[in-house]
């Protein structure tokens, strides 16, 4: 993808769990990401538990729950519906 190579995230599919986390820290590292960021398993049990695909928007509280979930993207996408999903878990500021 061309925003992979603009944005310096290129490697290589890993081969084990260790692998997998330091590519993944290093996406969270060169992109930004200020949020906590999750690993799934090479056993895709969080993409199959949460029915990734299509793309979806997850809001998970702290004690595990779903708090939201979009329809599928990129049309289902409401950055609103999100927010205030958002400002009902952890109020607002």
């Amino acid at each position: 993808m061309q925003s992979n190579v603009r944005d310096n995230v290129l490697f290589s599919s890993p081969r084990d769990e260790q692998e997998r986390a330091s590519v993944a820290g290093a996406c969270v590292r060169r992109l930004g990401i200020k949020f906590p960021a999750l690993i799934d398993g090479f056993d895709n049990q969080v993409e199959m538990a949460y029915t990734g695909w299509p793309d979806r928007l997850y809001l998970i509280r702290t004690d595990g729950r779903v708090a939201y979930k979009s329809k599928p993207g990129p049309f289902g996408f409401h950055p609103n519906d999100l927010a205030a999903a958002l400002k009902m878990v952890v109020g607002n500021p």
